[in-house]
This record gives structure tokens, C-alpha cells and sequence, in this order.
């Protein structure tokens, strides 16, 4: 069947696929997937699922082989082109993992360009598994039918990020110490969001920050916010203040 507004149906599985689609691809999906087609759904030959590759956009493909531990798909049809997304990064200090996590899953419902995650003085952890973030930020562009996904950035401490921003982009630094009305201080261009560890930054990289040619230190209100909150916070600012909401 031809896709319509009521073709695939609502129920229909939505995965992500890493290589770039096309119409008439037979699109082979094993692993983890294929069990959920088959084994959960119980998905049979002409049974519709939808696709996306972060490249080009979201497909029909309607199974058309199935094996035990594998199936294949050929597309039908491309439903839509990969969305557009605000020119906005959040760079993210290191919280504990499943907060951390959180945090990657919810910037991707919101549609960030990019995540950068950061290594500050007061990180309770030094490490992040690019893979996994990637994983809850697929699982919530599937859940929430997003086309596109967030560009992972590879961990770097806060220093080497201010001495290598990119000119152009302006840098919203959230401190609890106070700073700008965030709703005021927002100006149209690239953008980036830096959100602080648990324990906030040390003096001398606040200090670091403010004197940042692309900074601009901004207050998100009279409560201190945790690290998660603060940065689903801001984000939701400055998205509503793009009209993007």
C-alpha cells in the first residue's frame, strides 16, 4: 500500500538504521532489532515498518523475508526528509551516568545539534561511553519519530573548549552565581549551552569562562537547580525563544 495519513498505522515499529537509505532497498535487520520485530511484535512478510538514517529522512519498507533470528525489509516509500534542527549545543559537565544519560536522552527529544560532553574540575566521574548515549539518544528518536539525531562530541576538558571555541557561536554560560536574565540575553545565531557538574564549576574556571569573548553568563531564575534540570531548563529557554516551540 502507498503511504497515507492512515497508512503505516500508528502502531507500526519505527528503528534506526546506520547506513543511508533509498527507495526499493532491501534493508537486512538482525540482532537486538530483529527479536523485537519478531519475537515481540511478531512481525510477518508484508507487515509495515518505518525507518530513518539520520541522512536522508524516514522510509515505508513492508518485511519481506523473515529467518530465525533475522528478517529482511524493502522500502516502499519515503514518508519524510530528515528534519531540520536549531544550530544549538549542549555542552554538558559529567554527572553521574544515569543522570548523564538522562540528560543525552531528553537533548535529543528537544533537538540539539549537537552534545558536548565536558570534564570540569568537580566531575564526580572522568569517563563517558560515547556508545552508550548514543543508544538512549536512538532509542528516544525512535520513541518520539525524530529524524534526526544529535552529533556526539568526544569528551574534552573545559579548557581545551574555550581555547578552541568556534568564532560565531555565542556561549550561554549558566551560573548559579547569577548573571543575565537568560530570556533577555538570547540572540538569534549559533548557539551553545554550557551547564556545570553537581558541584558546580571552581572559581578560577568561572572565572575562565566569563572572560570568554563568546560568553555570556546567565541566571535561570532565584532556585539553584540540579545538573539535569538546569540543563532541560535552558534548553527549553532558548528553543521557545527561537520559535521553535
Amino acid at each position: 500500500m502507498p503511504a497515507t495519513p492512515n497508512w503505516p498505522p500508528k502502531s507500526t515499529p519505527r528503528l534506526y538504521i546506520e547506513h543511508a537509505l533509498a527507495l526499493s532497498q532491501d534493508v537486512e535487520i538482525a540482532g537486538g532489532s530483529a527479536h523485537y520485530l519478531l519475537g515481540v511484535m511478531r512481525l510477518k512478510e508484508g507487515a509495515p515498518v518505518t525507518l530513518f538514517d539520520n541522512m536522508t529522512g524516514e522510509y515505508l519498507a513492508l518485511v519481506s523475508h523473515t529467518g530465525k533470528r533475522d528478517l529482511i525489509v524493502t522500502i516502499q516509500a519515503k514518508l519524510r526528509e530528515r528534519e531540520s534542527v536549531p544550530d544549538l549545543w549542549l555542552c554538558q559537565a559529567l554527572v553521574k551516568k544515569d543522570r548523564f544519560d538522562w540528560i543525552a536522552e531528553k537533548s535529543c527529544e528537544l533537538g540539539v545539534a549537537r552534545f558536548v560532553p565536558v570534564l570540569t574540575a568537580r566531575c564526580v566521574v572522568d569517563k563517558v561511553k560515547e556508545d552508550r548515549l548514543q543508544t538512549h539518544m536512538i532509542e528516544a528518536a525512535e520513541q518520539c519519530e525524530r529524524t534526526a539525531l544529535p552529533e556526539i562530541a568526544p569528551l574534552a576538558k573545559l579548557d581545551a573548549i574555550l581555547k578552541d571555541w568556534p568564532e560565531g557561536r555565542t556561549l550561554y554560560f549558566c551560573d548559579e552565581r547569577g548573571g543575565a536574565s537568560f530570556g533577555d540575553a538570547i540572540k538569534t545565531g549559533p548557539a551553545a549551552i554550557l551547564i556545570g557538574p553537581e558541584g558546580g564549576f571552581t572559581d578560577q574556571e568561572n572565572a575562565a569562562i566569563r572572560a570568554h569573548p563568546a560568553a555570556i553568563a546567565v541566571s535561570l531564575g532565584p532556585r539553584i537547580l540540579r545538573a539535569d534540570t538546569a540543563a532541560i531548563a535552558a534548553l527549553s529557554v532558548w528553543i521557545a525563544a527561537q520559535g521553535d516551540w
